[in-house]
């Protein structure tokens, strides 16, 4: 593994000290305060203490950098061009029910590009981590998406309500920034879904293109209803195939 540049080293410090309250807060879920947001999206005082420990660690070392977060929303600052993407916990609904599959996501976008990202859950203690042209890794061990050829020996993840019958294998997990992960890890072959907020997925994006898979074009300057469809190259023309209803 190629050393690892001083920003990543802030963003992996950040989610490690954010991911003890994650830690602390999953083994005694049932004393945690809970506001509505909406009904299937709820926020946490967690969700609430992790975004500020991230954002003081990413400021703390980095105070001129812009941010974009799902909590706290855009704060553009003297560096308008370097912002930091963050969402404190991706996966909130399955962290309240007591299911242990959510991520810590931190991305830093440059000149309109996504340039490193991180997404890390701390209840496996698996991290997944790229930087432009240096590869995508998953605990320090890298990572490629998957070689299958056959679409029906594939297993695709998705969060979407699916309005018509799919004709191949697809799982959700409540947890896109993970299902992108796994897409680069090779242990899913794709990833699909519609009306994402960038916070869910800047990490991925590069995770995804670093381990050498296929995205969409997606519009870094609109944060919201955003639509991903991500796969290996061997399987991409069929996938895309199967999704032209999608």
């Amino acid at each position: 593994m190629k050393s690892i540049s001083p920003n990543l080293n802030v963003m992996i410090k950040a989610s490690e000290k954010a991911s003890k309250i994650i830690i602390r807060d999953f083994g005694e879920i049932e004393k945690l305060q809970v506001s509505k947001k909406s009904p299937t999206d709820f926020v946490t005082n967690t969700d609430i203490k992790v975004e500020k420990i991230i954002i003081e660690e990413l400021k703390k070392a980095r105070p001129n950098f812009s941010l974009l977060s799902e909590e706290s929303g855009e704060e553009n600052n003297k560096d308008n061009k370097n912002t930091w993407i963050i969402d404190p916990i991706d996966g909130t609904v399955n962290f309240l029910h007591g299911i242990p599959h959510f991520a810590i996501s931190i991305a830093l976008k440059s000149d309109n590009e996504i340039i490193s990202g991180l997404i890390y859950d701390p209840i496996k203690n698996e991290m997944f981590f790229a930087e432009k042209n240096n590869g995508a890794f998953f605990n320090n061990h890298r990572i490629r998406v998957s070689k299958k050829n056959d679409i029906n020996d594939c297993l695709f993840a998705t969060n979407d309500k699916i309005k018509t019958k799919l004709d191949f294998p697809n799982r959700k997990s409540g947890c896109a920034a993970l299902d992108m992960a796994y897409v680069a890890a090779g242990r899913y072959d794709g990833y699909f879904q519609n009306n994402l907020n960038l916070w869910d997925i800047a990490a991925g994006i590069i995770l995804i293109k670093e381990a050498g898979g296929i995205l969409n074009e997606i519009d870094l300057n609109n944060p919201h209803n955003i639509k991903v469809i991500a796969s290996s190259s061997n399987i991409s023309a069929k996938f895309q195939e199967k999704l032209v209803k999608f």
